[in-house]
Order: C-alpha cells, then structure tokens, then sequence
C-alpha cells in the first residue's frame, strides 16, 4: 500500500525545545527473542517502513511482548519520547455517544484498516526522533509508529478529514474503527 500522501497528513512530534534527549542503553534479549526482533526488522524494513539510522539524538529500545495464541509483538519503548510531547487535544469521540448514533439504523458495517498507522508518513524532521536500537543495529520510523505518543490523535484527525462529508450522517469513525451505517 502506498500510504497517504504527506500534503494530506503526516505525524509531528513536537517535542518540548526544553526536553533533553535521552539514549536508552540496550537491552540484552535471549537468542530465541533476537530472532523475533529480527524477523519483525527484516519485515519493516521491507515494507519501507523503517530505515536504518546513524547518530540518533533520541535512542528508544525494543521491547518483546506476549500476545494471545503465544506469539509475540515486538514494540518499541517510547516513554521517555512521549514523555516529551505534550498531548494532542484533538477530540476523541466517546464510544457511548458512537453507540447512541447507531440507533434506528437498519445495518452497521466495521471498516478495518490494514496498517492503519503505518500508513500515516513521519513529519521528515521528526523521523530520527523515533530511533531505536536492536541487536542488528539502530533504525527509525518513516511513518507512524502505534507506540508514539499522540498518534491515536493523527489517525482520528485523518478519518475525519477523510470522511467529513458522511461523519454524522452514515458514518462514524471511532479510532481505528469506521462505522458504516444505513438505514436500510
């Protein structure tokens, strides 16, 4: 998938000027979780999701948790960077006022994004900002991690600009979500 277009929307950071850059020292993972962070690198990297990075300001570690079925999602520990940002006052719909919307309709249908925040582009100066290490080395992120701080914010921004004329009418969009509904 190509993404969308950077004129549309792309993700700012907007780091505090007073915030210092923190490097977090890496992590020492077993061979079997090296191979998982690996194969989630390899995959990234193919989808010209990452690059590779030299001489980051800020350095982030990757973080190897469990997810259901007994698999593993590799993620990235942006604390210190979110921690850095202020927070995006975009409106977030309630999902009660969501759920209030759909009565009297007739059939509701979920949309479903595929990679819905990778999809969104990296503002470029604050690509290097997402920098982070791994045993094979140090990358970043061309487009929206799910780890950053304010991306929920972007994406909603997006869905709205995106679906403006039917927002309210036959559809709602909840986070990464869009509801589609008719009366028929």
């Amino acid at each position: 998938m190509k993404g969308i277009h950077p004129s549309i929307v792309s993700h700012k950071l907007n780091v505090l000027p007073t915030a210092r850059s923190v490097w977090q020292r890496v992590r020492c993972f077993h061979s079997d979780r090296q191979k998982i962070i690996k194969e989630e690198i390899d995959k990234l990297l193919e989808a010209k999701f990452i690059r590779e990075v030299e001489y980051p300001d800020w350095l982030a570690n990757v973080v190897v948790v469990p997810k259901k079925e007994g698999k593993w999602r590799v993620c990235v520990d942006y604390t210190n960077l979110n921690n850095a940002c202020p927070k995006d006052s975009f409106p977030l719909p309630r999902i009660d006022q969501i759920v209030d919307s759909t009565t009297g309709q007739g059939m509701l249908s979920f949309l479903d994004a595929f990679s819905e925040y990778h999809q969104i582009p990296m503002a470029p100066a604050d690509e290097e900002k997402t920098a982070f290490i791994t045993p094979q080395g140090l990358y970043c992120y061309k487009v929206m991690s799910f780890e950053l701080k304010n991306a929920g914010a972007t994406y909603q921004r997006l869905m709205m600009k995106i679906f403006k004329p039917l927002v309210g009418r036959t559809v709602e969009v909840y986070i990464d979500d869009i509801l589609v509904k008719s009366k028929t």
